[in-house]
């Protein structure tokens, strides 16, 4: 009889896992680049499909969510192919098929973006998986695959992963750090991407050659090359929507073909802020005439008035109260530095009354003193939608500091029925000022198209009949709701605060 042997220890597996690793630099570079593309990707993503849609929650939302699907689906597919497969084959025509769908991204967004213009949240998803899901895919395949080659042993493994890993997510932090604050501000959104994809072409290219590419992958990636430098030049040449990309928004500004001097200045998808470059009393849009009425009402013409601006535009109103008021004061809280220099290059020129800040809105408000304004003008947006940090009862009390004691609000603010943020907007202006009315059209009032409300707000007795007298002499189209009217028009809205403001689920764009 055999007696029992000793158990042996398992002994560490020395053999290779795989071929010839690459050297440590090179695969630690490829990881570093892949990822950084990607979220270079992912953040002039948001950039690109802003103009068709908004900049909102769902937005921003749609394009992490895909990014992260990206991702995931990348890496999964990478890890398997690197299996089934010797990953030297891949590596550069990865890099190869990342640029050239990178440089495509441009020209398909805005070609898919005006068929997509106003759709829903469906519409919102499938314009981000545009912009982002292919190329970042791509990309996710490659540190899979350097992992595979560099896999020396299962005693090696942690380390490998965990170095690799850890350079994939620097390299993810220095593309979303170099995207956010540096080249956005320097550089046109589809240039980003042309100079991202360039440099994965030469990538792919190079590392292609220092793999001595089989024939047949060395004709494919002689085809992605070839591709990639034709979209380049699409994306380059092609139309474009924008006449400056400012740091926020896609900017430009047309003529009025019905009126010569008139200027439309146009964010997004939007129509912005409008000017007479001769005629600073103008005004075209209805909620600027229900702003400047109240203004005419609180401080006849002649009168100067101290102003706060949340939000520049064009300046249209800064503008107007300097015509219609010389000797008093405007501050303007603009966080778009861009926007501004369109606003301040266009006619008629800014007077000395004018202290325009680059700032938030909400930071700039905190920054101002107690009982310094007569009249504060809320009329900042991003998308359709006030920012969510501007229609907060938080913020309203510190609009209210800011007000002199007779100081009147004026918040400009967009939906479409059923209304339930601009609802939500008023019950949160109500909860802390004395004295609240909403001047919309008939339509706004009666929730049966929308539009513009404009709420307007004092801890006095707001002289509304001679507003409705004021807007009457303009021949604006509006009505004034007040009293009890606008507490059932309120109804029993949730007041938003700075721990529970849903503004764009409230939100009903237009469609």
């Amino acid at each position: 009889m055999t007696p029992p042997q000793p158990d042996t220890p398992p002994q560490p597996d020395t053999g290779r896992l795989s071929g010839t690793p690459l050297p440590d630099w090179l695969a630690g570079a490829l990881v570093f680049l892949a990822s950084a593309a990607v979220l270079v990707l992912e953040i002039v993503g948001l950039r690109l499909i802003a103009p068709y849609i908004g900049i909102t929650l769902e937005t921003s939302s749609a394009i992490i969510g895909v990014a992260l699907a990206a991702i995931a689906a990348g890496a999964w597919t990478g890890g398997r192919l690197a299996d089934e497969t010797d990953p030297r084959r891949r590596l550069g025509l990865l890099l190869l098929a990342g640029g050239a769908l990178m440089m495509l991204v441009p020209p398909v967004v805005a070609r898919a973006g005006q068929e997509l213009a106003g759709t829903g949240a469906g519409g919102v998803l499938f314009l981000a998986a545009l912009a982002v899901f292919f190329p970042a895919a791509v990309l996710s395949a490659v540190p899979p695959m350097v992992v595979k080659l560099q896999l020396a042993s299962l005693s090696r493994t942690g380390t490998v992963v965990g170095r690799l890993s850890g350079i994939g997510t620097v390299g993810a932090i220095a593309g979303t750090f170099l995207t956010g604050f540096v080249l956005v501000t320097l550089i046109p959104s589809r240039l980003i991407l042309i100079g991202t994809g360039g440099v994965l072409l030469v990538a792919g290219a190079a590392v292609s050659a220092y793999l001595r590419t089989a024939g047949s992958d060395r004709r494919a990636a002689a085809a992605i090359l070839v591709v990639g430098v034709l979209t380049a030049g699409l994306t380059v040449f092609g139309s474009r929507l924008c006449d400056v990309e400012t740091s926020y928004h896609c900017a430009r500004v047309v003529s009025d073909p019905a009126r010569p001097t008139g200027r439309l200045l146009l964010l997004d998808t939007l129509r912005h802020s409008y000017v007479d470059a001769e005629d600073p009393t103008y005004l075209e849009f209805n909620y600027v005439n229900a702003i400047a009425s109240v203004a005419d009402v609180i401080a006849p013409p002649g009168e100067p008035l101290v102003t706060l601006h949340i939000g520049g535009g064009g300046l249209t109103i800064p503008r107007y109260l300097a015509a219609t008021r010389p000797g008093g004061r405007n501050v303007v809280l603009e966080v778009d530095p861009g926007v501004a220099e369109i606003a301040q290059d266009l006619r008629p020129p800014l007077g000395s009354d004018l202290n325009l800040r680059i700032v938030d809105g909400r930071v700039g408000l905190g920054q101002q003193g107690d009982d310094a304004f007569d009249l504060v003008v809320g009329d900042a947006f991003g998308g359709l939608s006030v920012p969510w940090h501007l229609t907060t009862r938080e913020a309203v009390q510190e609009v209210r500091r800011t007000l002199r004691s007779d100081g009147v609000y004026a918040l400009n603010v967009i939906d479409y029925p059923p209304g339930d943020f601009a609802r939500a907007e008023m019950a949160t202006v109500l909860s802390e000022f004395d004295h609240v009315a909403v001047v919309a059209t008939a339509g706004g009032l009666d929730l049966s198209v929308g539009g513009n409300y404009v709420i307007v707000a004092s801890d006095q007795e707001l002289p509304l009949t001679a507003i409705q007298a004021r807007l009457d002499e303009r021949e604006a189209p509006l009505q004034i709701l007040a009293g009890t009217g606008l507490t059932e028009f309120v109804g029993d809205s949730a007041v938003l605060t700075d721990d529970y403001a849903p503004v764009d689920q409230l939100l009903t764009p237009y469609r």
